[in-house]
């Protein structure tokens, strides 16, 4: 993957990342054939780059990683999950905005 400011994440190192992650955290469970994933796939690479430092942001391949998705309750995709300090805090399902993304993001510092 391009972005280095993008971590992808699986059943083996998920808790590690959720764990050492220092501010809000936002992890995107997607999948190759799922049509919106694609569409907010950039919106999230573009937000991990331009907030290098500020937030983490992770992708989970929902199809490699069944254990978390299915720990995290993941049924629709894209879902959006929101972490401060190891907890899941938000959650958003479907494609949403970039603004609201950040909105939520903020929200956690």
């Amino acid at each position: 993957m391009a972005n280095t400011h993008l971590t992808e994440l699986d059943d083996s190192n998920f808790d590690a990342f959720i764990a050492q992650a220092s501010g809000p955290t936002l992890v995107d469970f997607w999948a190759p054939w799922c049509g919106p994933c694609q569409m907010i796939g950039p919106v999230v690479e573009e937000i991990a780059t331009e907030n290098a430092g500020k937030f983490s942001v992770a992708k989970v391949n929902v199809d490699n990683s069944p254990a978390v998705s299915s720990r995290f309750g993941i049924r629709s995709i894209p879902s959006l999950l929101f972490f401060k300090g190891g907890e899941r805090k938000d959650q958003a399902i479907g494609v949403i905005g970039k603004s609201e993304i950040l909105r939520r993001l903020e929200a956690l510092i």
